[in-house]
């Protein structure tokens, strides 16, 4: 290895640190630049570990005034005065919250820390009382308006989904306490509030009705993540040692990272980004993983799915959505789709401009395998530690053209099935063969097709091509007969491989694959 010393910020979320540590920062400083000079309520959301907590505190380092850490950066050449103010600096990250004392203990112990600072009133005891008051002593005593930085907002709020009182109560709280903000617009300077996910607008920011989203707003799309360009401009010697430690040239590195990380769309007119967090974590040890999957599984997205049974082919195929159906979370609203979008589980990938329809998507292969493999215990018996295991027999046996084989372990891995998983047998088998195929499409060409006229599946090796047809109520005969009369052989009658068809019949009564033809 050529030993390179450059630091990466791993872990590293507070601007003042970064720049005195000397570790490669990507120049987002025109970006904000450009926000605090243009207004000033703002709301935006970004899934985990995509840099909000970063970009707070840059805006912290910029409201203090502190013009020697921005040295060589956009923003020195855009900014001429380098003011003063006084920051608020709310962080709802890294705490727990279990009750409603839980979340009344932490604001209060912010205020304390503010009241400290800038005095307290004796007659300031509710938690707004006393953040209305902070406010304007701080204004007061500085001569500025007040900066006001919030991260996270949404984090007690996410917690305490699937306990309707609690989340109840926290929106109370919560609804009570933003509201000052509104109420002291005289003494602010700057409001700046990031989150995950954008609650409806009744529910905790309906006293705050002036926020500007600039969540999916074109100008804004990529001051959160790493666009090709920044990539390429910041990178070169990690990417280039990425691509030799691989045995990769460059391009191909380029074109993996690509696959696995880019495709982030946060507005359908906006350039795509990487994830930050995964890329700084292959050029840590240059080797490609699901980084940012592995740092957080979501459980409760799985759970909303299962609540509200969700087709999941729909989902891993990718969907059609209004804007209004997935920017905000509705509470009482059936729909997962929202949590999902805004958790980073998919993303923007098409637009159609006549119907303003959006098609929604995996971004990429690490979230689209990551979350395939997470979804695979929820729905079958098969462990997390059992699952490559299975895919990887189901390639080699297709690759080796062992179909008997095949289904042979796709029947057993039927059989294992605890009884609850069936309760709607044909939804069940139906996912649950999607799963596996799409698992199979890590190693080999694998689909499937869903639309009328098209097989079930096909799967692809070196050798074979594969034209699966499945049937539920009906013959693996019928199975068979259907390929041929529907013609679901013939796009690929001039490849060159051997063409496999394969019927294979349901049994509602064995509850697993019963016979099959090929």
């Amino acid at each position: 290895m050529n030993g390179i010393l450059r630091k990466l910020p791993i872990g590293i979320q507070t601007f003042e640190k970064l720049r005195e540590g000397d570790y490669l920062y990507v120049d987002k400083t025109a970006f904000v630049w450009r926000i605090a000079n243009t207004g000033k309520p703002y709301f935006f959301n970004r899934p985990r570990r995509f840099g909000k907590s970063l970009l707070l505190s840059t805006f912290e380092a910029y409201f203090e005034g502190k013009k020697e850490l921005f040295d060589g950066l956009a923003i020195a050449d855009m900014e001429k005065e380098w003011k003063k103010y006084p920051v608020l600096h709310l962080d709802l990250n890294a705490e727990k919250y279990d009750s409603p004392q839980a979340l009344v203990e932490i604001l209060s112990r912010q205020l304390t820390q503010w009241e400290l600072k800038y005095g307290k009133g004796e007659d300031e005891e509710t938690l707004s009382g006393r953040f209305a008051g902070t406010l304007r002593r701080a204004s007061e005593q500085s001569g500025r308006g007040v900066v006001v930085l919030v991260d996270e907002y949404d984090k007690p709020l996410l917690q305490a989904l699937g306990d309707n009182a609690l989340l109840d109560d926290y929106r109370k709280t919560l609804k009570a306490f933003y509201g000052v903000l509104k109420s002291s617009d005289r003494y602010l300077r700057f409001v700046f509030l990031t989150g995950v996910t954008k609650f409806a607008q009744v529910s905790v920011f309906s006293d705050l009705n002036q926020l500007n989203d600039i969540s999916m707003k074109p100008q804004y799309a990529t001051i959160c993540g790493i666009t090709r360009q920044e990539l390429e401009d910041t990178f070169i010697p990690e990417l280039n040692q990425l691509a030799e430690m691989n045995e990769l040239t460059y391009e191909e590195t380029l074109n993996k990272m690509t696959a696995l990380y880019d495709g982030y769309h946060f507005c359908e007119f906006a350039e795509g980004v990487f994830n930050p967090f995964s890329v700084l974590n292959v050029f840590d040890g240059y080797k490609f993983s699901n980084y940012w999957f592995q740092t957080g599984t979501p459980t409760f997205l799985v759970e909303l799915l299962k609540e509200s049974e969700y087709d999941l082919r729909t989902l891993i195929d990718g969907i059609e959505a209004s804007a209004s159906s997935f920017m905000e979370y509705r509470v009482d609203a059936n729909n997962p789709i929202t949590l999902i979008y805004q958790s980073g589980y998919l993303t923007i990938k098409d637009y159609d401009k006549e119907f303003q329809l959006y098609r929604l998507a995996f971004p990429n292969d690490e979230v689209r395998y990551g979350f395939l493999n997470f979804l695979v215990p929820y729905y079958t018996p098969i462990s997390e530690d059992e699952q490559n295991f299975y895919i990887g027999k189901f390639v080699q046996e297709l690759r080796a053209g062992d179909v008997d084989a095949f289904l042979t372990r796709l029947q057993a891995f039927f059989a294992d099935f605890p009884y609850e998983l069936n309760e709607k047998t044909e939804r069940h088998y139906q996912v649950v063969f999607y799963l596996v195929v799409k698992l199979m499409g890590q190693f080999t060409g694998a689909e499937v097709l869903s639309a009328r006229g098209r097989a079930d599946a096909v799967v692809k090796t070196p050798k074979y091509i594969y034209v699966f047809e499945f049937k539920l109520n009906g013959t693996a005969e019928q199975a068979l007969q259907q390929i041929d009369e529907k013609g679901y052989l013939i796009p690929y009658q001039a490849d060159g491989r051997v063409l496999v068809k394969v019927g294979v019949e349901f049994s509602a009564e064995k509850r697993n694959i019963d016979r099959w033809l090929y």
